[in-house]
């Protein structure tokens, strides 16, 4: 900048003076540390937090907050380095006109780290994202907490822990993996909606390599131990996972597009191009009238919702149940699918807290719910017993039972046992409930039934075998005809499945004014 007329006070002795010394402390704020600390995060594979806060919200729609705030702590060397921002970027923008608030660490500045005046700006910009219900967009790349801050910066972690807890099915909340999250640090990400990773330079644990190897030792790696893979296929921490930034957040930008932007509000609509009565002829053929045979739901998903297209969510982990968000005619539901060609689409622990997760997420922001059938139960199995298979299952029972969004059942084939209650039946409260012509809906499969109920007979006949056949056909006959729940009630009609598209969009039109509460109380406690 150049040399400007100063007053005795050092300051520029005009209002012009001070308005080129204000844009230039600006634009060292904006520039960061300095060039070589930006040609090292790229050299990385990585964007600065202003490059990806661009890629994140509409073009020219941010405002920063508090560009010009410094540290005040001393010691170890901080009086003298005292940069502008503090090695976080907060401030609001727009995704596709729509609000957003956004904070992003800086990792060329302290590595991200968090101390007491990081924090700070951090609590104000949730508070804000809160009291105005915006979404909440978290870039996370930081070293965890400061440690020359001490316990200021652990104190400053635990009002971001608060601030989501509060936050929690109020205002969608998002976490952006674009590095290192270690420690306490990786609990903020685990409190809210979604985590987003990217593989190779983002990484999540409690305790790092090092100290692994030395308390257990175990070697492994950074990735080894939490990167994208890892988290998105077996902790099942990370709901998604990409190769870079540019994709992964463009992916959050169309996530957002399908969210509301707070628990009062609905889903945006939009209109559909695809119309509302197409008839879906492929299904007759896709899924195969022998329970025995398997099929991909996801083929099944694309022809009944809006041009095929749907945002599955955990799709690596826990792939025996399928989750995502799409749109029928324009609107947006949440999808709950067993998947026929995972474990012949049964609930198990990981299955039963993927899908019960996400009943609680679609019936916050009044995500209408929409179940599709095709279970044969749970997974039998001492480790799953042993792992507490009663009580993670009772996580999906408790969700939708509490959920009290639009809830449509849709049965395709196969729903024995507790699994059929508990995905979504009429009896815990779906609004209603489709069946298709290939539906058994039965307390367990016919050999098993008839093996339970004849055994005394099978035990004594001169041919075990033909009389078997024999009584499975008439179990089956009795008892598991396509229309003997919907002669009880149990399902509200039994239906063309390529007319499925336009069944659902009606009952979905018919139930957008549905008005259901829960007894009042302080909150639930559902089981762990």
């Amino acid at each position: 900048m150049e040399d400007l007329h100063r007053d005795a006070s050092g300051l520029p002795a005009d209002t012009r003076g001070r308005l080129a010394e204000l844009n230039d402390t600006k634009r060292r704020a904006r520039c960061g540390p300095s060039g070589r600390a930006t040609e090292v995060q790229h050299a990385k594979g990585k964007l600065t937090a202003r490059e990806r806060i661009a890629l994140l919200l509409d073009e020219g729609s941010f405002s920063e907050v508090e560009p010009l705030r410094r540290h005040r702590a001393s010691g170890f060397g901080l009086e003298a380095n005292k940069p502008y921002t503090d090695g976080v970027v907060t401030g609001w923008g727009t995704v596709y006109g729509r609000t957003v608030v956004v904070y992003a660490h800086d990792f060329r500045i302290f590595g991200g780290a968090l101390g007491e005046a990081h924090a700070q700006k951090i609590h104000k910009i949730m508070d804000m994202a809160i009291s105005v219900g915006a979404p909440l967009v978290s870039l996370n790349d930081g070293a965890g907490a400061r440690i020359q801050e001490g316990v200021t910066a652990l104190a400053g972690y635990g009002g971001i822990f608060q601030r989501n807890s509060r936050a929690s099915g109020v205002i969608p909340q998002i976490s952006v993996m674009l590095g290192p999250c270690a420690g306490g640090a990786a609990y903020s990400p685990a409190l809210t909606d979604f985590v987003f990773m990217v593989r190779e330079t983002s990484q999540m644990f409690i305790t790092g390599p090092d100290v692994v190897k030395a308390v257990t030792g175990e070697d492994t790696s950074h990735d080894g131990l939490g990167g994208a893979d890892v988290h998105a296929e077996l902790s099942g921490v990370a709901h998604f996972a990409y190769d870079d930034e540019q994709t992964c957040l463009e992916e959050v930008r169309y996530l957002l597009s399908l969210l509301p932007q707070n628990n009062r509000e609905t889903p945006p609509a939009v209109p559909a191009d695809d119309p509302a009565d197409r008839r879906c002829e492929a299904l007759l053929d896709l899924v195969p009238a022998d329970p025995g045979r398997s099929y991909d739901m996801r083929k099944v998903i694309e022809e009944l919702v809006d041009d095929g297209q749907y945002m599955e969510v955990h799709e690596r982990w826990a792939t025996n149940v399928i989750v995502a968000l799409a749109r029928l005619d324009g609107r947006v539901v949440g999808l709950v699918a067993n998947q026929p060609q995972s474990l012949a689409g049964v609930l198990d622990i990981e299955a039963s807290e993927k899908a019960a997760r996400f009943v609680q997420l679609c019936d916050a922001f009044d995500i209408p719910l929409l179940t599709l059938l095709d279970v044969p139960g749970f997974l039998p199995g001492v480790d799953q017993e042993h792992g507490g298979i009663i009580r993670h299952g009772a996580k999906l029972l408790y969700a939708y039972c509490n959920a009290t969004v639009p809830r449509i059942q849709l049965i395709l084939r196969k729903a024995y046992g507790g699994a059929y209650i508990v995905m979504d039946s009429r009896s815990v409260g779906a609004d209603l409930s489709y069946a298709w012509p290939t539906n058994e809906i039965a307390v367990m499969g016919a050999e098993g039934a008839a093996n339970v109920i004849f055994r005394r007979e099978l035990a004594a006949a001169d041919d075990p075998e033909a009389m078997r056949i024999r009584m499975v056909k008439e179990y089956k006959s009795e008892l598991m005809h396509p229309y003997y729940a919907a002669e009880r009630g149990l399902v509200d009609d039994v239906i063309d499945p390529a007319d499925t598209r336009a069944v659902l969009i009606r009952a979905l039109a018919m139930l957008r004014t549905k008005d259901a509460a829960l007894p009042h109380r302080k909150h639930g406690n559902p089981p762990q």
